[in-house]
């Protein structure tokens, strides 16, 4: 009887039940969805006292602007946050499992949590599934040991950097950090620095924009700083496009009443998908 209640354990690793099926809509011409992806600059950078992290607020789905003022900085613990570049699910859902399991860490060692502890969780859960968790992701935070910053890819490897940056606004940002990062800088340099590192990705990506957040660790407080800087401000028109009523002149009018004689409903008889190849 015991063992009816108990629940039943899923199996680890990705789940194919559901690729043939897929495979088969897009063969018979089957639009199949997209994928909100969050375009994204993110970096971060280590400074004497602790890490800055930093991140655009544009999310895309292909060529459309799905979300002009998401939140890529993640909460994992109170000494780890994390930014997240790549499918906006993968990067929410990753962020939310890795902090429960992190809080249940810290519930049963009663200590604070290490950085690399969450480095190891993430990256053993990117690896189960072989990058089909589109997550990137830079890991930031302070512990026992000092200041952390890592890189994290979505297939599971991970590097430990001073500064480093993901998405699609990378390269943009990685030449303002490697044009200006020197060691030993005060918080409000790493600040700036970072908030550049954002800016020219959105103004050299299509798919970063809107403004720019700040997350800065330091040894027993963070400040989240949402938004730091309104770097995209929108415009205002000075007149107004709209023509009065009566402005182009009516030629002709000729009004045709719609008149319903009758109304049917037909039942439709469904018929099972066909599966065959």
């Amino acid at each position: 009887m015991s063992s009816v209640l108990v629940p039943e354990i899923p199996a680890p690793g990705f789940s194919f039940d559901l690729c043939q099926r897929n495979n088969f809509l897009v063969k018979k011409g089957f639009q199949a969805p997209k994928a909100v992806k969050t375009g994204t600059t993110i970096a971060g950078v280590v400074y004497k006292d602790g890490v800055v992290l930093g991140g655009d607020t544009r999310s895309t789905e292909n060529t459309i602007v799905a979300d002009k003022n998401c939140s890529k900085i993640h909460y994992l613990t109170e000494n780890i946050y994390c930014c997240g570049a790549g499918t906006a699910a993968d990067t929410e859902m990753t962020t939310q499992m890795i902090s429960s399991q992190l809080e249940l860490h810290r519930l049963n060692t009663n200590r604070i949590v290490p950085v690399c502890t969450a480095n190891a969780m993430i990256k053993q859960l990117l690896f189960r599934y072989q990058g089909n968790i589109g997550a990137a992701l830079i890991l930031g935070g302070v512990d026992l040991d000092g200041p952390h910053l890592y890189c994290i890819h979505p297939h599971g490897s991970s590097d430990r950097h001073i500064y480093t940056s993901m998405g699609t606004g990378s390269l943009a940002a990685m030449a303002v950090f490697e044009s200006r990062w020197k060691p030993d800088m005060t918080e409000e340099q790493a600040k700036e620095l970072v908030a550049d590192a954002i800016r020219a990705g959105i103004f050299n990506d299509l798919a970063s924009g809107s403004n720019v957040d700040l997350c800065v660790i330091r040894k027993g407080s963070v400040d989240y700083l949402r938004p730091y800087d309104v770097a995209n401000v929108k415009g205002q028109r000075n007149i107004s496009y709209r023509y009065k009523r009566g402005t182009t002149a009516v030629l002709n009018k000729t009004v045709h009443p719609i008149i319903i004689e009758g109304e049917t409903v037909h039942r439709l008889n469904t018929e099972p998908m066909d599966t065959s190849s």
